[in-house]
């Protein structure tokens, strides 16, 4: 069957260069005589209908705004058969024939379980600041999230050398460690701790011994949250009881780390992916995720770029304890 009518929806956590991605799918699918629908609030906007249609003068001024225009939500109702059965009659009555969803593990996960129940084509974009999706470099939100961090530590920074303390400094990730590594290197911190090296080694006692030096006034570590790292808040309770010697303060830069207006890197991906989305649809391909890798577009199959652990490079780490010296 051709497609004719296009949705495309956003769901999860925001990121910024969403609205990049949506304009450029837009501008795209219109380009190829498409009819384009935006669908409200990511999955429960499928359930409840709300859905709009999109022309070029509606993603105008878009690509520089931070955010989702078509706004995000979480949805209950979409994890269960029934749910995704109300959302499929939904797309037969707007005549929506294919979808494009942008975020991050979640959500193409449900994409993938709602294309095999329904037979749809669906292509998903990877947003999401964690950078944790497989197949792809760089995720949409990641450089301009690794950008926010980076300004906010130099900041931290000037107080932290003025009173000579140990900042505990956490950001996103969830399970993965690639804002925090990336971040720390990128501000000259001293350390990264970070789920995926936590079972080799104390990380904290490693830091401790061989990191906090007398030359230095500051020291500065970059905590991924996540339950098995102890987050910030974790890590400064353990150096209060082992190492009272420190004067130790914690900041976690928490939602600011998803906003603001994205870097060219985001909204460059984010156009390349957007444009690749619908080319791949009227190509007959289906149930992909558009990657970039060696600044290449490339294909992945959803059950590859979800469910898997994706590898940090540990030479970046090893980079990190020579430079912190």
């Amino acid at each position: 069957m051709a497609i004719k009518c296009i949705g495309i929806l956003t769901s999860g956590g925001d990121a910024p260069g969403m609205n990049a991605a949506i304009r450029a799918v837009t501008r795209t699918a219109i380009y190829s005589g498409l009819t384009v629908k935006g669908i409200m609030r990511g999955y429960r906007g499928l359930i409840t209908g709300e859905i709009i249609e999109l022309r070029t003068e509606n993603v105008s001024n878009t690509i520089q705004r931070g955010g989702t225009m078509l706004k995000t939500a979480r949805c209950v109702e979409f994890r269960s058969r029934e749910g995704r059965q109300v959302a499929y009659e939904t797309m037969q009555r707007e005549g929506i024939d294919a979808l494009v969803v942008i975020g991050g593990d979640g959500t193409l996960s449900g994409a993938r379980e709602f294309a095999g129940e329904f037979d749809i084509p669906i292509v998903g974009l990877p947003g999401t600041i964690d950078n944790d999706l497989n197949g792809t470099d760089v995720t949409i939100g990641y450089d301009t999230a690794l950008n926010t961090i980076m300004d906010a530590v130099d900041k931290i920074r000037d107080t932290a050398s003025s009173h000579d303390r140990l900042f505990f400094v956490e950001v996103m990730g969830r399970e993965s460690g690639f804002l925090a590594l990336n971040s720390a290197l990128a501000a000259g911190a001293e350390a990264a701790i970070i789920p995926e090296f936590v079972t080799e080694v104390d990380q904290l006692a490693e830091f401790i011994q061989n990191g906090l030096r007398k030359s230095k006034s500051s020291s500065i570590v970059l905590v991924a949250e996540s339950e098995v790292t102890g987050g910030a808040m974790g890590l400064a309770e353990r150096v209060k009881k082992e190492y009272p010697q420190y004067d130790v303060r914690v900041t976690i830069l928490g939602h600011i780390q998803r906003g603001g207006s994205p870097t060219a890197s985001d909204r460059i991906i984010a156009s390349r992916m957007g444009e690749a989305a619908i080319i791949a649809l009227l190509d007959g391909q289906r149930n992909i995720m558009i990657g970039i890798e060696n600044q290449e577009i490339v294909y992945v199959p959803l059950s590859k770029a979800v469910n898997h652990e994706k590898s940090l490079n540990r030479a970046t780490l090893d980079t990190l304890k020579k430079l912190s010296i």
